[in-house]
């Protein structure tokens, strides 16, 4: 890919203004939330477990992600144990090509279009994250344009225009570039991949939506918003990771 992805300049004030609020420990901490996310998916999902998951199991897994995690139930009583174990195995192990697999299981649950548009890379990421990458509509979501991605990278950068897998790829290749420069840079150092590029980009998406928040509401309603780890790990689902 020719040309500078990365804005560094702007990606490294991010990682500034971030650890002005947070401790690096704490972005560490995170990340090994999200190591722990991983190996309970990986434990859960693995093609022996799911066989034999019920709603108790399936339920811990839709409540660890953050737009699925009030609609579990709801998500359970629609499709079924059955057909939702099904689905989930034919996403991560299924024979067809992936770009298909990916773009059905949106399908299937598209009745909750937040749980439709992040869930997939979820379950694929969580469950493989050396192998799958993340995108979640605070990465970028394309009906807007706006995003933690196109806040760090160069504006002749395309990141896609929402068609399913075309822009998951170009996700997954626009991660890649940032974790490499924010290894190079130092600013993705308080972790190991493949969950620092995660955090990070966490961390410039609630730099960005505090930044918002001050120039529109009122100082009583910057109170009542989370600080900005507890918000980070809402992001990720893993503020009261599931017993």
């Amino acid at each position: 890919m020719p040309g500078q992805v990365v804005d560094t300049e702007t990606a490294a004030e991010f990682m500034r203004e971030t650890l002005a609020a947070v401790a690096a420990d704490d972005l560490a901490s995170i990340a090994g939330d999200l190591r722990r996310k991983s190996d309970r998916f990986a434990a859960l999902l693995s093609p022996g477990a799911l066989a034999d998951a019920g709603r108790s199991e399936l339920r811990i897994v839709l409540r660890s992600i953050f737009t699925a995690r009030r609609r579990a139930d709801a998500i359970l009583a629609q499709l079924g144990v059955d057909v939702l174990r099904a689905e989930i195995a034919r996403l991560l192990y299924g024979e067809a090509p992936l770009p298909v697999r990916y773009e059905h299981f949106q399908a299937v649950v598209s009745d909750w279009p937040g749980v439709a548009f992040e869930l997939p890379s979820e379950l694929l990421h969580f469950t493989e994250p050396d192998r799958y990458w993340l995108w979640t509509r605070w990465m970028w979501d394309p009906s807007t344009g706006t995003g933690a991605i196109a806040l760090v990278t160069e504006d002749g950068f395309d990141l896609g225009d929402g068609e399913p897998w075309p822009t998951y790829q170009r996700i997954g290749e626009a991660s890649a570039f940032i974790s490499e420069t924010g290894r190079a840079a130092g600013f993705t150092s308080f972790t190991d991949e493949p969950f620092g590029i995660d955090v990070f980009l966490g961390c410039v998406y609630t730099v960005y939506m505090y930044t918002v928040l001050r120039l529109r509401m009122t100082q009583e309603f910057n109170h009542i918003v989370p600080q900005q780890a507890e918000l980070v790990r809402r992001l990720f689902g893993v503020l009261h990771l599931e017993d």
